[in-house]
Parts: C-alpha cells; structure tokens; sequence
C-alpha cells in the first residue's frame, strides 16, 4: 500500500510540474507572428514568395499579387472554399483557396482582375496553394486577407 501511495504521490507531483511549465510557456495565441511586409516594401512580399516557391517551402505567410486566370468552382466539401488561379509577376501560377465560411465571397470577380494577397503559401508542383486568406476565429494564426478593387476581404 505505501508504494502505491508513493506512485501517487509521484505523478500527482509530476502532472504538476508539466501543468505548471505549460501556463508558462508563451501560446501560439500569445505569440507574435512575424508582421507582413508594409505596403512601402511590396518587394519584401515578392521575394518571401519567390523564395518559397525556389525552395519549394510550406507553411509560410506571404505578401503578393497577381492577376486572375482562371476562375474555379467553389469548394463546397467540408469548409467552404472560393478557389481561382492567379498568374504571378514573376510568369508562375498560385491557385488561391479562399474559405467562404470564414471571410466574405468575391462574388464580382472576374478573369484579368489584379488580386492583392496575403495569407500562408503551401508548395507544391504546379506552382502552389495559398490558403489562409481570411481572419483566424480562434487568434492562433496570423490572420489573412484578399484585396479586389479597393475592398479587402477577410
């Protein structure tokens, strides 16, 4: 009986101490995310994304623009998703999921129209997916946005 009241003791204490250093630790709520290239430096964006497309990154917040190629179906499996195809400055291609559930459908939009982005690049062989493209309900993530003639959407 006493080793088990030992055992006790000594998982009471450690859940503890693991519940003590996670109230410490910084959250990714808590956490900064690294700020989006200002409007004054567009071609800090620019390279952010030429950078992750050269070296064929995922996970990374990006600054852009593009004009618009293609305009796809909506995504209506699971969350909802606005989806078109960007041709870049650089001559590449970005596919563009933009979920409807979270920010407001372009409903305008339109072939040859100049797209601002900002939101979280994920590579892959055609040019990529960006995503993210809307605010973060639950403030983990930074949040995203798509700017069309003037209006930002997010």
């Amino acid at each position: 009986m006493k080793h088990y009241r030992r055992y006790a003791t000594l998982l009471i204490l450690v859940v503890a101490a693991v519940f003590g250093w996670l109230e410490q630790r910084p959250t990714d709520a808590t956490a900064r995310p690294e700020p989006a290239p200002t409007v004054h430096q567009p071609e800090a964006g620019r390279e952010r994304l030429a950078q992750a497309i050269r070296e064929r990154q995922s996970d990374v917040q990006v600054r852009g623009s593009g004009t618009v190629i293609r305009l796809l179906r909506d995504d209506n499996e699971g969350s909802r998703h606005q989806k078109f195809i960007l041709r870049l400055p650089s001559g590449g291609t970005l596919l563009v999921a933009h979920n409807i559930d979270l920010a407001p459908r372009i409903d305008d939009l339109q072939t040859g129209d100049r797209i601002e982005f900002y939101g979280e690049y994920e590579w892959n062989d055609r040019g990529g997916v960006l995503h993210w493209t809307h605010h973060d309900p639950a403030g983990r993530h930074p949040d995203g946005w798509l700017q069309h003639k003037g209006k930002r959407y997010r």
